[in-house]
Formats: C-alpha cells, sequence, structure tokens
C-alpha cells in the first residue's frame, strides 16, 4: 500500500449502526475462521479461491464511495463489503449459519433468520428503551451481477443499511466484450481496477486502518481531482461506461476531471466502443444520476465540452438522415440552470414557481434541456402506417437512455402539443395587452380556454411548458425578455383563475346522464357535449348545479357557431389542402352535382399524388371528420359543394388507406344527408357506381390485410346509402316484384359477402372471411323471409367454413360462421327444413373438430375460444330444433337422424343433447 501523508486521517469514525454492522462482519469472519478448511472452500462459486488464499484468515474492508463519503463527512446508507479470500455469496451464506446460532443474532438487536428460506421476519427487536427494523429482505442474498458486480455478489440490508457482499477482485478483458474475466485479486489489484482514484480506496475492518492503495486518493481528493487508477485511454476502452461515471462523479462532488482522462474520453475509438459495449439501460442509469445528482448543469456541459452528445443522447436501434442540432445543448441547459437556481434576475419567479415544484420536475426539466438538440428533427414514420408517427427525441429518451414510460411521455407531449402551448401562451399574452384587440380566434385569456387548454395537455403541463420555454429561448427569434414576459403572463393568468390543477375537474355530468336528460341515445356526440359542460363549468366555477349545464348543452348542440366554424374551416383550410396542385373530379360540377356528360375518371387524376397537401398535413383528415360531424342538415346542404370533392379525391386515390378513409367520409356525411339533397345533385346513384367496384379488391391481387381494411369501409357506406336511397317501408308490399330497397341488399350479399368467400378462399384468408361474415346476420336480419333465395348458396359456404379441418386454429371465422347459420335459421326458418341436412353436416363437423382440438391439448384444459365455439354450434342446433318441432312428421324424422349420427360418432351425442 503507498504511503499516507501525516496530515491524512487514518481512521474513520463509525455511527453507531455502522459499527454494530462492522462488529457483526467481523464476528462472521471469526467464525468462517474457525470452521474446517474443507467448509470454507467449498462453495458453488464460479471464481476458484487461489490455494495460498484459502490458507489466510478472513480479512474484510468497506470500500469505494462509502470511504470517500465519510471523508466527505456525507452519510451513506450503501456500504460495498470486500472479503479477500470467499465470495459475497459464500461469506452471506456463513452470515445467515452464524445467526441461526441461539443468542448471536439478539447481540446486534437482530431477530434470527426463519428456518425455510433465509428472510428475516421483519419484527423489530426492542432493547435498552431502543428499537431495531429489521425489513423482510435482511437475510436474502441474492446474486446480482448486473450492477457492475460480475459474479459472486449478493446484497443484503442490515440495521437500515444496505450492504454488497464481494471478494476482492481483477478483471481481465476482451476485446469483444465488456464483460471481463473475474479472479480473486489482491487488495491493490482490486482497487486499480475501480473507476477512480477517489474511490479506490478502503477501510480495513480488522485494523480499522483507511488504505490507499492507488497512493493517489487522498491527493485528488485534496484537488478535487477525478483520475483513473490506470491510464485513462485503456480503462476507458476495457469499461466505456467509466466515460459516463466519472462525468458523474465529477459533477456530483464538484470535482475536475483530469486532462488526460478528458482526452481519452473524446478519443473516436473510445466513443466507438461506448455505442457497441454498454447496453443503453446501463447509459440511462448513469444520465439519470446525473440529472438527479445536485450538478445536472455540469454534467451536461461536460458531456456537451467532451462531444459526447451523440454518443450518449441518440437512438443505436435506427440510422437517422439528419443530425441533432447540438447548438442548442448548452443554451438550452444553461436556461434551466438559470430557472433552477433562480440565478438570473431577469427570470420572472411566476416561472419557476409554477413549473418547478418538485425534484421530479427539476428532473424533467433537465431532461427537457437534454433532448432539446432534437426538438425540430423530423418526424419518424411508425412502423404501422395507421400509428402515429415518432418525434426523433421521443425515440431518443425511450430507447436511447432507456426512460421509463412516464418521461417518455411526457417528452412525446411536449412535442405533440408544443405548437399548440406556444400559441395559447402567445394570444394570451397580446390579448392581455390589448384587451379591445380582436379575438375572433378565441379568447386565450379567459378561464375556460386556458382551463381546457390545460386539460388537453394533461398533468404534465408545467413540463411541457417549460419544454416550449426553453425551445422558443433556444430558438432565439424574438427576444428573450418578451418570451419570459408572455409566459409569465400566462402563468400569472392560469394562477390567478385556480385551474393549475383543470386536468383533474370533473364535470358535472356523466355521459349517460346527458343522453337520458336529453332523451338521446348515446353517442359520438357525447364527448363534445362533455367538453361544453366542462368549459361551461370553468368559465361559470361558482355554479355545480346539472341543469345548468344541460341548458348549456342544449344551446351549443348543433348550433351556429358550430356550422359558422365548420364553413370556415371547409373553405379556408380543407379545400386548398385538397385542391391546388390537382385536377378537379371530371364526375362533379362546381356545386358538388353529378355532371350531366360523364367523363373519364381516369383525366382528373393526378400522376402521383404521394406529396399531396392532403396527405402530407397531419391536419386535414381530422379537421375535416370533425367538420362532418358539427354539420347539422341545413350545414351539410349549405357546405355540399365543399364537402363532397375531398371524399371523392380519397375514394379515387390510387392507394388503398385513403380509398378507405375516403369511404369511412362518406358514410359519416350520408348519416346526416337527407334523401333530397341525394335526389337534387344526382349523386346518389353516382356513389352507388364508385363503391361497388371496391369490393373487388381481393387477394391474391390485393393483400388481405389490405382487403380487410378496405371491405370494412365499404360496407357501412353501402348501409348508410341504403337507408337513404331505399329506406325501409312500414307498409306491406303490394306486388311480388322486388323492391328497389331488396335488389340492393340482394346484390350487397352475392358482391360483398359470397363473391369475397368464393374468390378468396376463407381457409387462405381468414381474417378477411372473419371480417365479412360479420356483416352478415345484420343483413339477412334485413331481408327477413326473403333471405330463404339465398340459403341454397349460402349455407354450403358456412358448412364448408365450420367443416374445415383446420378451422379451431383461428377461432373467430368458425364463430362467425356459426352466427351466420344462426342468423340464417333465423330469418329463413319456414324453409329451413329442407336444408337441415347441410346444416347438420357444418355443425356436427365443426363440433368434431372442436373435439379433436380439445384431445390434442389434452391436461391444458378447454381453451375458451373453444368452448365458445362449442357453445355457438349447441346454439345453432337448439334453434333448428325449435324450427322443426313445429311439424310432428319432421321432427321425428329428426330425431331418428339424430341417433344414426351419435350411433355413426359418439363425440356429437353432446352436441344434440338438451
Amino acid at each position: 500500500m503507498a504511503s499516507q501523508s501525516n496530515s491524512n486521517p487514518t481512521t474513520l469514525q463509525l455511527t453507531e449502526v455502522e459499527t454494530k454492522v462492522r462488529q457483526l462482519l467481523l464476528d462472521v469472519a471469526a467464525f468462517i475462521d474457525e470452521t474446517s478448511e474443507s467448509e470454507v472452500t467449498g462453495s458453488a462459486s464460479e471464481v476458484k479461491v487461489p490455494d495460498e488464499l484459502a490458507q489466510e484468515k478472513v480479512v474484510l474492508r468497506f470500500t469505494g464511495g462509502w470511504v470517500r463519503d465519510k471523508l466527505l463527512n456525507v452519510g451513506s446508507q450503501d456500504i460495498d463489503v470486500a472479503i479477500n479470500k470467499m465470495t459475497g455469496e459464500h461469506f452471506g451464506l456463513k452470515m445467515i449459519e452464524y445467526l441461526k446460532v441461539p443468542g448471536n443474532a439478539a447481540k446486534y438487536g437482530l431477530e434470527a433468520p426463519a428456518e425455510e428460506d433465509g428472510s428475516a421476519s421483519g419484527k423489530e427487536k426492542a432493547g435498552n428503551g431502543r428499537s431495531r427494523r429489521v425489513t423482510p429482505g435482511l437475510y436474502k442474498i441474492d446474486a446480482n451481477p448486473d450492477k457492475s458486480k460480475h459474479l459472486e455478489t449478493c446484497t443484503t440490508n442490515i440495521l437500515g443499511l444496505d450492504i454488497d457482499l464481494v471478494n476482492l477482485r481483477k478483471e481481465v478483458y476482451t476485446a469483444d466484450s465488456r464483460n471481463p474475466q473475474v479472479e480473486f485479486g489482491t487488495p491493490e489489484e482490486d482497487a486499480m481496477r475501480r473507476d477512480a482514484t477517489v474511490n479506490a480506496m478502503f477501510f480495513n475492518l480488522n485494523t480499522s486502518q483507511i488504505e490507499d492503495f492507488t497512493g493517489r486518493g487522498f491527493e485528488d481528493m485534496a484537488a478535487k481531482i477525478i483520475r483513473t487508477p490506470l491510464e485513462p485511454y485503456q480503462t476507458f476502452k476495457d469499461d466505456p461506461l467509466r466515460i459516463l461515471r466519472l462525468i458523474r462523479f465529477a459533477s456530483r462532488l464538484g470535482y475536475t476531471i483530469d486532462p488526460e482522462a478528458k482526452g481519452a474520453m473524446g478519443h473516436e475509438e473510445i466513443l466507438e466502443t461506448l455505442k457497441i459495449k454498454i447496453s443503453r439501460e446501463r447509459v440511462g442509469i448513469e444520465t439519470e444520476k446525473m440529472l438527479k445528482g445536485p450538478d445536472p448543469h455540469m454534467a451536461l456541459a461536460l458531456i456537451d465540452e467532451l462531444g459526447l452528445y451523440e454518443t450518449v443522447y441518440t437512438d443505436p436501434t435506427r440510422e437517422f438522415d439528419f443530425k441533432p442540432e447540438i447548438s442548442w445543448f448548452a443554451p438550452a441547459y444553461s436556461f434551466i440552470k438559470s430557472v433552477v437556481g433562480k440565478s438570473k434576475a431577469d427570470i420572472p419567479t411566476s416561472i419557476p414557481g409554477t413549473l418547478l415544484r418538485n425534484s421530479e420536475e427539476h428532473y424533467l426539466a433537465w431532461i427537457s434541456a437534454a433532448l432539446m438538440p432534437w426538438a425540430d428533427a423530423p418526424l419518424i414514420p411508425h412502423q404501422k402506417p395507421t400509428q402515429r408517427p415518432h418525434y426523433a427525441a421521443q425515440l431518443v429518451a425511450r430507447e436511447g437512455i432507456k426512460a421509463p414510460n412516464k418521461v417518455v411521455d411526457v417528452v412525446t407531449a411536449s412535442l405533440r402539443f408544443g405548437e399548440d402551448i406556444r400559441r395559447i401562451v402567445d394570444q394570451c399574452y397580446r390579448q392581455l395587452r390589448r384587451p379591445d384587440a380582436n379575438k375572433s380566434a378565441g379568447d386565450a385569456t379567459a378561464r375556460d380556454t386556458l382551463g381546457m387548454a390545460i386539460r388537453r395537455w394533461g398533468p404534465s403541463w408545467r413540463s411541457q411548458v417549460l419544454f416550449s420555454l426553453t425551445y422558443e429561448i433556444v430558438l432565439g427569434s424574438i427576444s428573450r425578455e418578451s418570451i419570459l414576459r408572455s409566459y409569465s403572463t400566462f402563468l400569472n393568468q392560469v394562477t390567478k383563475f385556480g385551474i393549475s390543477e383543470a386536468y383533474t375537474f370533473k364535470p358535472l355530468l356523466t355521459g349517460t346522464e346527458l343522453a337520458k336528460a336529453l332523451n338521446t341515445k348515446p353517442g359520438p356526440w357525447m364527448k363534445d357535449a362533455l367538453d361544453v359542460v366542462m368549459a361551461w363549468q370553468l368559465q361559470n366555477p361558482e355554479t355545480s348545479d346539472p341543469t345548468e349545464a344541460i341548458k348549456a348543452i342544449k344551446a351549443t348542440r348543433n348550433s351556429e357557431l358550430s356550422s359558422r366554424l365548420a364553413s370556415h374551416f371547409l373553405q379556408l383550410t380543407i379545400r386548398p389542402l385538397f385542391s391546388p396542385q390537382n385536377k378537379p373530379n371530371p364526375n362533379l360540377t362546381p356545386a358538388g352535382h353529378k355532371a350531366s356528360v360523364p367523363l373519364d375518371k381516369k383525366a382528373g387524376l393526378s400522376d402521383n399524388t404521394s406529396a399531396a397537401p392532403w396527405k402530407t398535413s397531419p391536419y386535414a383528415i381530422d379537421l375535416l371528420r370533425w367538420t362532418l360531424s358539427v354539420l347539422d342538415t341545413k350545414g351539410v346542404e349549405a357546405n355540399w359543394g365543399l364537402l363532397i370533392p375531398p371524399i371523392l379525391k380519397m375514394m379515387d386515390d390510387l392507394d388503398l388507406k385513403w380509398k378507405a378513409t375516403g369511404c369511412d367520409m362518406l358514410t359519416f356525411l350520408l348519416k346526416h344527408t337527407p334523401l333530397q339533397v341525394l335526389s337534387q345533385t344526382g349523386l346518389g346513384n353516382f356513389f352507388e357506381e364508385e363503391l361497388w367496384p371496391l369490393f373487388t379488391y381481393l387477394p391474391t391481387l390485393t393483400p388481405e390485410q389490405d382487403s380487410l381494411h378496405l371491405l370494412s369501409s365499404v360496407f357501412p357506406a353501402l348501409i348508410s346509402l341504403l337507408d337513404i336511397l331505399y329506406p325501409a317501408s312500414k307498409e306491406k308490399p303490394t306486388s311480388s316484384l322486388s323492391t328497389p330497397r331488396e335488389r340492393f341488399i340482394d346484390r350487397l350479399l352475392r358482391d360483398g359477402i359470397l363473391a369475397p368467400l368464393f374468390h378468396a378462399p376463407p381457409p387462405m384468408y381468414p381474417k378477411l372471411a372473419t371480417s365479412v361474415l360479420t356483416r352478415l346476420p345484420p343483413l339477412l336480419t334485413f331481408m327477413g323471409i326473403d333471405s330463404v333465395k339465398h340459403l341454397h348458396s349460402l349455407l354450403p359456404f358456412l358448412s364448408n367454413i365450420l367443416a374445415e379441418p383446420l378451422g379451431p386454429a383461428y377461432p373467430p371465422l368458425m364463430l362467425a360462421a356459426a352466427k351466420g347459420m344462426q342468423a340464417a335459421i333465423l330469418n329463413g326458418w319456414p324453409r329451413i327444413s329442407g336444408y337441415r341436412g347441410e346444416i347438420t353436416r357444418g355443425v356436427a363437423v365443426g363440433w368434431v373438430r372442436c373435439v379433436e382440438e380439445n384431445e390434442e391439448n389434452e391436461g391444458n384444459g378447454e381453451r375458451k375460444e373453444v368452448s365458445e365455439i362449442k357453445e355457438e354450434l349447441r346454439e345453432c342446433v337448439g334453434m333448428l330444433e325449435a324450427v322443426l318441432k313445429t311439424d310432428e312428421e319432421m321432427w321425428a324424422v329428426w330425431l331418428g337422424e339424430k341417433k344414426e349420427l351419435t350411433k355413426a360418432d359418439e363425440r356429437v351425442r353432446r352436441l344434440f343433447e338438451e
């Protein structure tokens, strides 16, 4: 051991608890020394104890950060205990053995460990007027190789102190792995393998002496320097995580990193090694400790200074086509420092006072600074086209530093609502400065406007607002003074109204209560209505009477204001997005009527619409959908010429996704469109001509998922068109000829159900077939008794699906077929007896398939899905028998047939049991 200066302390003053822990550990060591040699060395350890060590006495040392913190007079609840001749696991087991000896545990105010698993009861032991709490995990020893304790480390808790037990080690690194080969080492070797000299000092429990084997520990602590015990370059190459650990220690202790170590940290090979060898979970642990430490600013400044930003704050799972704006990093963390530390006189007190209430919000503030260089990065498409694209900062948080979901959600919300936040803040400030200014875009100073904004942003709105504030400061497009003034004004207004917790406010009424009070069926309108209730509550905080809220809802549903806003969006937002670079639909007049002379539709289509504004804009479809939701019949008529072109443009698009979206929009529109409008414009038949051909987009030419998506949208559109063009008549038909409604439904069954099932065989395309069959029961209900004309073609399809050998492999398809069979029996029952053979074939064979499936999975119990199929098959039989019972002769025949079936295959007996 290197010599120590006379001015350096040689021992440490232990607390009462630490003294008891030391004595316990020494007593365990003495207990081990008294044990026979075979018992000492006998262990399941993967690390072999050298022969020369096996003959030594047990020597114990407190190591690392605990010694450093003691010398700095900083309390620590974590102690690493290094053992010279045995693994931590073996020592821990011996400690349990020692404490089981009657009377030993009581010496230290502990209870003896339980016999079955070595865990303590968790009860307190009283003595001399004092008590010591022992946690339930006191004697439970767990190996934990992932906390930089690669082998034979165990953890426990003694008298409130977290104790890690580990042998003295030396580590041999290989070029292709961060995980070293671990061997028993000397105290000198163990000290030299540590990350910093100030962390490499030991406290020898046997001698009560401080040991500085690197010879630099005391010196570097006095000089406040972070230095590696060995040559920095090789130290970092062996374990690149040490770079981040040294930065963390420097920022925690306020020390300076040794220049030689700094130089090695920025080496290109080291940075590349850091990317390859270190798991992002470990990077995240270190950065989290930095940002939750005493000086996050220093940690981020070091990352910046050493050129580590793109190594630390990146998403290694993908290659970005763009670089972070690193020039924003320093302004971001410097600004957060001024807000957190309230160190700049120009920072209004309302900003930190409102936005930084606790340690969690402080941490999120530093996260914002750390990710700010990614704030303006382009969106990254989601692997699922229907999902929202990713923000780069969101991916860096999630994949780069493995931040918890809660943190990632705050980052995502900050970016998603960023524009909204900045707009509200700016409008609030401007309108308060000039109260007489035009507020046509809304009163951003009003309690309801601000309260609804906070509800929209959610519980993390404070962190989101600070993110936007930092973004504007970093961007620097307007003066810092103006930015701070506007945000301070906004926050003062929020505080004045007492709406900081608006996201927790509950509406006076539930949706069900509203629907009942208005005698209206529950539906999508309720969400908007409840928002109106909440806005009204915010505007009238002194009122708590639900009847007042009901009046507000009645006054705003389908109101003039909603219609005028919808017209505004259609004229100034939606129309420009759908029309600037594309020719108008040749089959429509400017007023949205059918053109009198049929034209070639292809003439109006653009060769490439992938860059069309309505596709690239994130708002176009949502605005159109909202507009359709608020327009009443009069509004639809007034804006017909603006509504139809966007819908048809989507339906005519080459991309099936947009065709499906267009059909969805058309369905929404038709729900509010009267027959008169379709008659006057001539678009009723035109919509039919557009929709029917879409049923031909089937496999194999069309991928199953695309076909499923499209057909799922086409069917509802045709049903909506049916209800308008050919509404159901309450009068009995006076002619035997089929009506237009009946012919429409017949075609819907043929083209929309039978044809897809024929051209795309269900066994090959089960998801598509399942989706198609879910449309069958309501369609047969529409038909009623008229459905008998289709039984000869429909029932064989259903029976074949039920009888499919691999049917139980995809239960949803069999369930859909069984329910379709039930609908056929229910609506075509007067003729169903003639098809009992076909029905019985499908139901019986389907039952057998289910039984065979259960036999193959014998021992695992019957799958829930298979059980559901069997119940539906029994329901089919029950419905069939209910029909057959109406004819005594037929019933007798059926009983005979059942008997023969049961005799032929005993497995169907339960199917036919009543």
